[in-house]
């Protein structure tokens, strides 16, 4: 069977891993975006705070992510557990470190003028300091999500959800008439995505940020 005729047999259950692939990465990107920018309006405004964070989180992508997976199976077993939590730590780094820098980067005469204007803390950091912050945050989100993405694919280890289930499935069959298409199919349908959802974040990109800040 040519990868082609795979492709048209096969359609639904690979359409059915993509779709969770994607609902996978698209959640678990939303967790570490909303952690990382967290901690990094606690952080920014402390070198050493900053440090901690930056180091903690590039600290877990020194560990391999099959690792990570086998040790928190015994902890919440298998299935989309260990893939969300694993996800989302793996996703932190880039959001963490690119909200440091955007906040670090906004010029204090702005806030400063916000401040004069009888702005709350709360109401700078929403209206003045995320939003100028939002490009480096952004940057960071698209990192994160291009990085899942692969990792995503060994959440299959764990009976995870997506498109690693396909690849797991050749490799255990390799030998097989549909083992290299099996392998295959999962690889470029998780490129295909990569690209999708790149493309996405270009179009939130142009729709959220002004010209003043893209120029």
């Amino acid at each position: 069977m040519s990868f082609w005729e795979y492709l048209g047999s096969y359609r639904e259950r690979l359409l059915f891993d993509a779709y969770q692939h994607a609902s996978a990465v698209f959640q678990c990107t939303l967790l570490a975006t909303v952690l990382g920018v967290l901690i990094g309006v606690v952080a920014h405004r402390r070198e050493w705070a900053a440090g901690l964070a930056t180091t903690t989180t590039s600290a877990i992508l020194t560990v391999p992510s099959l690792a990570v997976i086998g040790l928190l199976i015994p902890l919440v077993g298998l299935g989309v557990a260990p893939t969300v939590i694993a996800l989302t730590l793996y996703g932190l780094l880039p959001v963490v470190r690119n909200a440091v820098v955007g906040l670090r980067g906004v010029d204090p005469a702005l806030v400063d003028a916000a401040k004069g204007i009888g702005m709350s803390r709360l109401a700078r950091l929403l209206r003045v300091e995320l939003p100028l912050a939002w490009p480096a945050i952004l940057t960071g989100i698209r990192v994160s999500t291009q990085m899942l993405m692969g990792i995503a694919a060994v959440a299959a280890y764990a009976s995870g959800p997506g498109l690693g289930n396909e690849i797991f499935r050749g490799i255990a069959s390799l030998g097989s008439a549909n083992a290299l298409n099996q392998v295959l199919a999962g690889t470029l349908g998780i490129v295909v995505l990569a690209l999708l959802f790149d493309a996405g974040y270009v179009l939130v990109g142009r729709l959220t940020i002004s010209r003043g800040i893209r120029g």
